[in-house]
């Protein structure tokens, strides 16, 4: 298994729409376990994404979507940057889909 927990900034008051943008883009990703999107309670202009993937590669290949190609065109504009990112390898807990691969 395979996580990214991630912080995004965007302009600002465009959070709202930053969050519309990430969320229309993730239904249907081979390989996605879990992708949600919260806002930075201290933060007016991040949010963060934490995702759970089968593997590495499911990740890497879903950058290629055409869906989500068009939610990183959409938000472009808007992103005004990133800050902490980790990569992490889920191993269970609530809503937590298990999956037999070798990690």
């Amino acid at each position: 298994m395979y996580g990214l927990i991630g912080k995004m900034k965007c302009t600002p008051g465009q959070r709202d729409f930053l969050i519309s943008i990430l969320l229309e883009g993730v239904s249907g990703m081979p390989g996605c376990l879990s992708y949600v999107v919260a806002k930075d309670p201290t933060d007016p202009d991040a949010v963060w994404i934490t995702e759970a993937w089968e593997s590495q590669q499911a990740h890497k290949d879903s950058l290629s979507l055409a869906s989500v190609q068009s939610a990183i065109a959409k938000a472009r504009p808007i992103i005004a940057g990133f800050g902490e990112r980790f990569e992490t390898q889920p191993v269970g807990g609530h809503g937590h889909v298990t999956v037999n691969n070798a990690a």
